[in-house]
């Protein structure tokens, strides 16, 4: 690849291209095309050579007055910068006819032609490619020689496809172009009205990146079923060991790649400068929407604004002789040394049921008769905040140690000033432990 670059280039410097255009030049050249297709011309005479060239003139006038000596260097001029062609075959016998090459074609489209590339453009582009890759590939499986391959197969790659497909990258570029206009756009507006095309410019960069997402997201639903179609393609040119098909699929498929990697990578770039403008919009118009700090900062880097300084006194410190004692060395931190490692010891549990079991026994036993009565005598001791838990197991242990009555009706009973039971009768205790 690097050789073949290296010859290209080394062949095109040594013819020693070069344009050298002006506006009449330029003008020129639109105004032959123009004529052309409105006439349905395909070739011009000397005389309407001299006749168009003295219309484009009057467009730009001339440093001279005299028309038709600058249209005869302009028209050789051009010829040898290859933009006309002689097109009669007569050679010096007779006037000849000129057309336009498709150099001067090409700069022609880029100033007359807007080909931008939107969501309704590459529909139809991508569908049509679609049906040309489908077509093709029935002509590959059904093709038997070599003249089958040619007509069907690589003819139609080669130019039908590769059209299409260079027409969506003239689109992109187009676009390209455009994206540019925008951002020029964008800085004239911020120019001529600093506050008030907040709204335009947000206008212009969303509407800017809504179409690029959209473009994105066709390239790539659409570049899945070309590729693959090319694949196929490429497979058929493979089996019957056709090495052109199979070169224009492979040589097809890297446009395709470069169509969609563009589409990833002018979404990306957009993105990035419709964040850093955002942020512009954000951090310095809305902030200063008379231009004051901007006028202020601009002065101040010319060197005509207001001159600022600080002004500070810096008196020495005071030296007091004293007589410094030096530090002396702190021993360092130790702790004696010890076993850490001790022996486990059984140490008897006590058993809290076992306890609430003898307290309530007590209590029974000194004649408490009702619940209210065994529930004081318990939680006499204990914290407000865990009679509350006790009473309830106070209940249950006087159910099992003693037999208990209750009416109907059973009263509430205050046991102390934050807790009230419902009261029971305990007749009697039994023996259950």
């Amino acid at each position: 690849m690097s050789r073949n670059l290296d010859q290209i280039v080394a062949a095109i410097g040594d013819r020693k291209p070069s344009l050298e255009l002006g506006p009449v030049d330029i003008c020129f050249l639109i105004a032959l095309h123009v004529r052309a297709e409105a006439a349905n011309l395909t070739a011009f005479t000397e005389q309407q050579l001299e006749d168009v060239f003295a219309q484009a003139s009057a467009a730009v006038p001339p440093e001279d007055g005299s028309v038709r000596r600058r249209a005869t260097p302009a028209i050789q001029r051009l010829r040898g910068q290859r933009l006309l062609a002689r097109v009669d075959g007569q050679g010096v016998v007779r006037t000849g006819e000129f057309a336009l090459s498709r150099l001067a074609i090409a700069i022609v489209e880029f100033y007359l032609e807007e080909d931008v590339l939107t969501r309704a453009s590459l529909g139809v582009l991508t569908a049509s490619l679609r049906t040309a890759l489908a077509d093709v590939l029935a002509a590959a499986v059904a093709a038997e020689q070599p003249a089958h391959w040619r007509e069907g197969v690589v003819g139609p790659l080669q130019v039908t496809i590769t059209e299409l497909i260079a027409g969506i990258a003239r689109r992109q570029r187009g676009l390209d172009l455009q994206q540019e206009d925008f951002q020029a756009e964008i800085r004239r507006l911020l120019e001529a009205d600093w506050f008030g095309a907040l709204d335009r410019c947000q206008g212009l960069l969303e509407s800017t990146s809504a179409t690029l997402h959209e473009l994105n997201e066709v390239l790539l639903r659409d570049s899945t079923a070309l590729l693959s179609l090319l694949h196929d393609i490429e497979e058929q040119a493979v089996m019957h060991g056709e090495a052109e098909a199979e070169s224009a699929a492979h040589r097809l498929m890297d446009q395709i790649d470069r169509s969609v990697a563009w589409g990833s990578a002018r979404q990306r770039a957009w993105s990035e400068y419709f964040q850093y403008v955002h942020r512009y919009l954000r951090d310095v118009v809305r902030l200063d929407p008379t231009r004051a700090l901007t006028q202020r900062l601009r002065d101040q880097l010319a060197g005509t604004g207001a001159r600022f300084a600080l002004a500070h006194a810096g008196a020495p410190s005071l030296r007091i002789l004293r007589t410094v004692a030096p530090a002396r060395d702190k021993p360092p931190v130790v702790r004696p040394r010890v076993s850490r490692d001790q022996e486990p010891a059984t140490e008897a549990g006590e058993d809290p049921q076992a306890l609430l079991d003898a307290k309530v026994r007590a209590a029974l036993g000194g004649g408490a008769r009702a619940l209210s009565s065994v529930t004081t005598a318990v939680t006499g001791e204990l914290p407000e905040g865990e009679r509350f838990v006790e009473a309830g197991r106070i209940a249950h242990t006087v159910a099992q140690l003693a037999r208990v009555t209750a009416a109907i009706e059973r009263p509430w009973v205050a046991v102390s000033a934050e807790l009230e039971v419902e009261d029971w009768r305990v007749a009697a205790l039994e023996g259950k432990s």
